[in-house]
């Protein structure tokens, strides 16, 4: 059965990015074995939030560099949550969309058949999948990092009794988490 992912890298005080949507405390931790492949392998198709994609397009200059996207991600189609208009990447399978997640998510389980969806982030746009009972898994790579503030990982109160350990190991300097979400 596919399932619906928030696979992202947190800090240890639960933070996805800095107040300024910066990365940079990401690519100062030195990366264990890259397992973005094998995870990316199953997805069917993708969502991001307008910030996501925005320091995505900033970070690999997509616009004047469109292949890259294509070599991270192939054609597997990504919607993109937004309320403002956003350049789209030439070449790529892009919707942008707002509002419900419900009927996008109807529209993402039928591209992707039988692959997984995967929730880039935010995690504000995660949290819209987790009120509607759309999220089932959450795959996290805690990094040694702490930041005080910033974007959280999940702004939603989910407490033990909708989360499920499934596993946690060791990956470099990550640790890789696992967790079923109960409806």
């Amino acid at each position: 059965m596919p399932k619906t992912q928030y696979y992202t890298a947190t800090t240890i005080d639960g933070f996805i990015a800095d107040p300024d949507d910066s990365l940079d405390w990401l690519f100062a931790v030195a990366e264990g074995e890259n397992r973005f492949a094998e995870f990316f392998a199953g997805v069917g198709a993708f969502a991001m939030g307008a910030t996501t994609y925005e320091w995505v397009l900033a970070h690999d200059d997509l616009l004047d560099h469109p292949e890259k996207w294509k070599s991270y991600y192939a054609d597997v189609p990504c919607w993109v949550f937004t309320h403002r208009e956003l350049p789209p990447i030439p070449g790529v399978d892009l919707r942008f969309v707002q509002g419900d997640v419900r009927p996008v998510h109807e529209q993402m389980s039928q591209a992707a058949g039988q692959k997984n969806i995967w929730l880039v982030g935010g995690g504000e746009l995660v949290g819209a999948f987790a009120d509607a009972g759309l999220l089932d898994e959450l795959i996290l790579g805690q990094a040694p990092a702490t930041l005080g503030a910033g974007k959280p990982l999940l702004p939603r109160r989910l407490g033990p009794d909708r989360l499920e350990l499934v596993s946690a190991a060791q990956n470099g300097q990550f640790v890789q988490i696992t967790y079923r979400v109960k409806s």
